[in-house]
């Protein structure tokens, strides 16, 4: 029988087409809206440092190791068993002070022996003497018999002229006259002897006094005496230690002259070491007395260089007084030597000269002290193909240099503050040179000039930074001066002390910026 009533699966059908039409509908308005916030969300925060008035001190920043002016090792030049120790660590001492005895039985033995040899070549001397004058003694007889046989044949000869002896009386006179005269040479000749006999004995005796002073001396160098004033900073023996002193002399103690005046051997980078002076003030602190600042001054600049793996530092001492004697030697210092300084100053965040909005590249002589002339390394690469007029060769050959050193770089994440300042520093060098290698005459003088307002180098750079105004970034240009790394000196310009500049970016809904990232590349 035919009805007007709708289909049961009809009436199902429009029920669902018009849950999913009304499905689509809140879908497509959740869209919109979620696309709008994240438009409006996505719009950049601006991160502000103000701009303030106060001191800037140019420093180079480097560690090095505390240690006493006059530090003097003790050693021994004989050996033997150490017998009695009198002294210890951190034991005060006065010069000439007894500290340390080796067994010296042995060597009072050497002294007896000595003593003896002595007593028999003195004896021995005593006899070849007494030899030597009965020698004399036989030369004295000599004479008197020739003297005696030449008045006999004399009187012979006036006999025989006469007749009242023969000849051959005569003759046997005359013979024994000769024979006297020979006897008198034989003993002057066994004089001779006998003296050189005992100039030989008197040889003898000196030798053995060199012999027993010998003795004595090294008898004496048992007893280990303090040849200063100070304090033992070590100690290498123990008492029944044996001490084997062949080639080199082995060190028993160390002793510090005076602790009340010490000193930081400080190694500093060669591209650093152009800016000390002597008697530049330098601060200093400790690991073991955090938050304390130790003062200074450049004493030294030693001329040796020491290279370690291709990095080549120069020994700078920094002398200081400690009058608590809180700094023993030993301690790693991390030093500071301020370089130049600015009072009363205006200065602006360097940050804020790195800066640049969105899409802009830095313009000529804009690159400020401590500035990379633009906010990435694209930016920077940038600003040297517009200053320098770098050709396509140059071009290509820079952007091989920034991929060369971006590891080196990175790897700088992990090392403390002075290492990261110090092997940075040397990084940038390195890449400066490189990059000057591949440009002509021309272009390396004024990209020394670059260079030079980059690092601080020069007073007289310029710089830019940005203000808000309006909402907008707003160029403001400067006359840069000192820098220390993390603010740099205003000389001129239309910015005044409490005006915000801006330092970065920072989309809304994106977490904070993290810093203590890598060193910036340099140009």
């Amino acid at each position: 029988m035919p009805t007007d009533a709708p289909h049961p699966r009809r009436k199902s059908r429009t029920r669902l087409l018009a849950l999913v039409l009304g499905s689509a509908a809140v879908l497509a308005a959740a869209w919109g809206a979620w696309t709008w916030l994240a438009r409006e969300s996505a719009a950049p925060a601006f991160r502000f440092a103000k701009v303030e008035r106060g001191s800037i001190a140019q420093v180079v920043s480097a560690s090095g190791t505390l240690q006493a002016v006059t530090t003097v090792q003790v050693g021994s030049t004989i050996s033997g068993q150490i017998k009695e120790l009198f002294v210890d660590f951190n034991s005060a001492v006065k010069k000439g002070q007894l500290l340390a005895r080796i067994d010296p039985e042995s060597y009072e033995l050497k002294v007896r022996q000595s003593e003896a040899d002595l007593e028999a070549a003195r004896t021995a001397q005593l006899q070849r003497q007494s030899d030597a004058a009965a020698a004399r003694s036989q030369v004295v007889r000599a004479r008197i018999s020739a003297e005696d046989a030449r008045t006999d044949l004399e009187r012979k000869e006036s006999l025989v002229l006469k007749g009242f002896i023969s000849a051959s009386e005569r003759d046997k006179a005359r013979y024994a006259a000769q024979g006297a005269d020979e006897a008198v040479r034989t003993a002057e000749a066994q004089v001779k002897s006998a003296d050189a006999q005992a100039a030989n004995a008197a040889a003898t005796v000196k030798q053995r006094e060199a012999a027993l002073a010998s003795a004595r001396n090294d008898l004496a160098k048992t007893a280990i005496t303090a040849p200063v004033d100070g304090v033992v900073i070590s100690r290498q023996v123990d008492a029944g230690q044996t001490v084997a002193a062949s080639l080199n002399t082995p060190t028993l103690f160390t002793i510090a002259e005076d602790l009340r005046k010490m000193q930081v051997a400080v190694a500093i980078d060669e591209t650093d070491i152009g800016k000390i002076r002597p008697d530049q003030r330098a601060t200093f602190g400790v690991d073991a007395f955090p938050g304390r600042s130790f003062e200074g001054r450049v004493d030294q600049i030693r001329k040796a260089a020491v290279t370690v793996q291709n990095v080549v530092t120069y020994t700078v001492i920094v002398e200081t007084p400690n009058p608590d004697l809180r700094l023993v030697p030993g301690m790693t210092a991390n030093v500071r030597i301020v370089t130049d300084s600015r009072e009363n100053v205006l200065k602006v965040a360097n940050a804020a000269l790195r800066w640049r909005p969105a899409g802009a590249v830095a313009s000529s002589g804009s690159a400020a002290p401590g500035s990379a002339g633009g906010g990435d390394s694209q930016a920077r690469r940038q600003k040297l193909v517009q200053d320098l007029k770098l050709d396509a060769a140059q071009s290509a050959r820079v952007d091989e240099i920034y991929a060369a050193s971006r590891a080196s770089f990175a790897e700088l994440r992990d090392l403390n503050d002075a290492d990261r300042r110090q092997r940075s520093e040397r990084l940038r060098a390195e890449v400066r040179q490189k990059i000057n290698a591949i440009l002509d005459a021309g272009q390396q003088k004024l990209y020394a000039e670059i260079v030079a307002a980059e690092t601080g180098r020069a007073t007289g750079g310029s710089g830019r930074v940005y203000v808000l105004v309006d909402g907008k970034p707003a160029e403001v240009a400067l006359r840069t001066g000192l820098t220390d790394g993390n603010a740099t000196e205003v000389v001129s310009g239309s910015l005044r002390e409490g005006d915000e500049v801006i330092v970065g970016t920072q989309l809304a809904n994106a977490p904070a910026a993290k810093s203590g990232g890598a060193p910036r590349m340099p140009f």
